[in-house]
């Protein structure tokens, strides 16, 4: 059903144009990295903000998870579920740390797994976090580096923007069969939806 006074939800997904390739080579990407260019595609997708309001984001993928980003966006825009913004996290010179400050919700960036040498799904372009200030990565000792996070380590009470189990973000991408790191032991990553569900 679409989303009432909104325009419809639109999905359109590109393999990467020159500008895009030149505008991520030495930030999100470099030599190196376990997906090539070829392998990746610019997304630009409806969303609605914490403003209430249609907004068009873009997102960095792997072409074998565009259909699935497709169909669980699709069920959040529908479901007026909110997203902060939704910017490459080029425009934060590919730092996941000031990506995560501005909680801004982000997919491929080639880097390794958070207290890991194993790259992390992110580099491979199958891997989104959402809203990560109100879903964040907490440690095994229960803290978060993100001061703004800090009132959302108390998962019992449902705010906006928030994963937990039954609701409608955790739905939207169980429907594609990605997994949630908020079902992990240890770390838990609130934030992190992937197709291999690490």
């Amino acid at each position: 059903m679409p989303v009432a006074d909104a325009p419809p939800y639109h999905f359109e997904a590109h393999r990467l144009s020159p500008a895009a390739r030149k505008r991520i080579t030495g930030v999100s990407w470099h030599r190196g990295c376990p997906v090539g260019l070829d392998g990746l595609r610019y997304v630009r997708v409806s969303y609605i903000g914490f403003d209430g309001e249609p907004h068009v984001g873009e997102l960095m993928v792997a072409a074998s998870a565009v259909r699935a980003l497709r169909g669980a966006l699709r069920t959040l825009y529908e479901a007026r579920f909110p997203i902060r913004r939704m910017r490459l996290v080029d425009d934060y010179r590919g730092d996941d740390y000031a990506s995560i400050e501005a909680d801004n919700t982000s997919a491929f960036n080639c880097r390794r797994a958070t207290g890991s040498t194993r790259w992390s799904d992110h580099a491979y372009g199958r891997a989104i976090d959402i809203n990560p200030i109100e879903n964040p990565y907490v440690a095994s000792d229960g803290s978060t580096a993100h001061r703004a996070s800090i009132p959302y380590l108390k998962r019992s009470r449902h705010r906006r923007g928030m994963a937990y189990r039954g609701g409608v973000l955790v739905r939207a991408f169980a429907d594609v069969g990605w997994g949630w790191g908020g079902t992990w032991s240890g770390p838990v990553d609130y934030q992190h939806f992937s197709s291999t569900g690490r």
